[in-house]
Parts: structure tokens; C-alpha cells; sequence
């Protein structure tokens, strides 16, 4: 997969804000959605020179977190996890502070 290719994947994260969960009529494909998702972000951090968590990314990191937090903690502590301890670039200069907060465990 080409970076250019990954905004069409995350650009929107699971379709548009709130819609995502009328898409989804089993909890299990959401899930499933959810981990390819961060799969998917963890992948372009490793492999992108500036990785996902830059200001100038073409991920809305953001909104893939937001949808992350929206779901029941037990069902995605493991998937917040990944992003915050298998990523390459999240504590890096370059990385919005804003994001960071998001991801700091509470």
C-alpha cells in the first residue's frame, strides 16, 4: 500500500462520526474494524519517515481515537494500548501534543 492510499482508509475513520455504528449490525465486526484499524496506523508509523502521529500526517488520528473511546473500555484498552506502546513516532517532536494527550492513560 502506497501512504497516499492510507487517507482513504483512516481519512474518515469507520465511515462518518456516529454512522459508523449503523453500518455495523454485529458488535464483532465493529471489533473486528477497529483492530484493523490500529493495525493499520501502527503499520504506517513504522514504515512513514514522519509516521502517523505528525501534524502534517494525511491520518485523522484524532477522529480514530475518538472512535476508539467512544466504545466500551474492556472492548479497546487493548487497541488504545498498541497505539501508545508499539508506535514508533508518537513521542516524537513532530507529533501533535494533542494526540498525545488523547492517548495518556487516565
Amino acid at each position: 500500500m502506497r501512504p497516499g492510499n492510507t487517507r482513504m482508509l483512516l481519512g474518515k475513520p469507520l465511515a462518518v462520526k456516529g454512522e459508523y455504528k449503523s453500518r455495523f449490525t454485529n458488535d464483532e465486526t465493529l471489533l473486528f474494524c477497529m483492530r484493523v484499524m490500529v493495525g493499520v496506523i501502527i503499520l504506517y508509523d513504522h514504515v512513514h519517515p514522519v509516521g502517523a502521529f505528525a501534524k502534517t500526517s494525511k491520518i485523522d488520528m484524532k477522529g480514530c481515537i475518538k472512535v476508539l473511546k467512544e466504545q466500551p473500555p474492556n472492548n479497546v484498552e487493548g487497541l488504545l494500548n498498541a497505539l501508545r506502546y508499539t508506535t514508533r513516532h508518537l513521542n516524537d517532536e513532530s507529533a501533535s501534543k494533542q494526540i498525545r494527550t488523547m492517548l495518556q492513560v487516565q
